[in-house]
């Protein structure tokens, strides 16, 4: 039995292009509403790993990811870039001029907005879920309702695509990560980023200090977030992205910061996708 991949989201959404395109197209499903659910599944063991998306290029941090993560002990094993591309679909023989309602995720509808300005006629509608959306056309034949979602959904669901590629910003790209509940046995050699989480002094210079030891080891920070520690007002936690040329520069770093940190945690160490 092919082991189970938990998503967010159903057959067709962006998460399920990742899981096909890292794992493989033949990938098997654990379909989820919420990233709740899919910590869940991850927590319960009905899956091993599953699919997040961790940040977009034009939305920024998806903040509530991180602390799952975090505070459910999760590790990161990998990560996946993918370029969104939103498409505008509906049940076949329509054209735009036919749609009164258009339904997705808030995201997607806003970062679309610009293109339904020539549309006026369009109510725009928040759903939970974009290839939901698409799905419920498709099996209540839902004539006048179209679906902002992947072109996978299309094909899937047997609609056809109106416009295709309506998002405002062209480069727009959704970092995912994989994540399972036991850090994987991936070769030091193989291991060029790494995910981190730190709790410094609430001090001047603290977190300059912290860096500085990064550049000294040679270490390229690619993210910084930070996220307030709930049980202490004004102190906050850092989460990072760190990538680099060999193990042994980080695992240097990794042992300075782990001296200089009030708290300090290995969320990941895995390979880079980004260069």
């Amino acid at each position: 039995m092919t082991d189970k991949i938990a998503i967010q989201g159903i057959k067709g959404s962006f998460h399920h292009a990742v899981a096909m395109d890292y794992f493989s197209p033949a990938v098997a499903l654990e379909e989820c509403l919420s990233f709740d659910a899919v910590v869940d599944a991850l927590l319960r063991g009905k899956v091993k790993q599953a699919v997040m998306a961790l940040e977009n290029s034009i939305a920024g941090s998806i903040i509530p990811n991180y602390a799952l993560i975090d505070q459910n002990d999760l590790t990161i094993v990998g990560e996946y870039n993918l370029n969104i591309h939103h498409n505008l679909m509906a049940i076949e023989g329509q054209s735009i001029a036919d749609i009164t309602e258009v339904h997705s995720h808030p995201m997607a509808l806003l970062q679309c907005k610009s293109f339904f300005k020539n549309y006026p006629h369009i109510k725009l509608i928040e759903a939970a879920d974009t290839a939901d959306v698409a799905r419920k056309i498709s099996e209540d034949n839902l004539m006048g309702l179209a679906a902002i979602a992947p072109k996978e959904a299309a094909s899937i669901y047997g609609l056809t695509i109106l416009a295709a590629s309506i998002q405002t910003i062209k480069n727009n790209v959704t970092r995912f990560v994989v994540v399972q509940k036991k850090n994987g046995t991936l070769p030091k050699e193989q291991i060029s980023k790494a995910s981190l989480k730190f709790i410094l002094d609430h001090q001047r210079g603290s977190l300059a200090a912290v860096l500085n030891v990064m550049s000294d080891c040679l270490l390229n920070l690619t993210k910084i977030q930070s996220l307030p520690v709930i049980e202490t007002p004004g102190k906050y936690a850092f989460f990072v992205d760190v990538t680099f040329d060999t193990y042994q520069q980080y695992d240097k770093a990794r042992k300075i910061l782990a001296i200089m940190a009030l708290e300090f945690k290995i969320l990941g160490e895995y390979a880079n996708t980004q260069k």
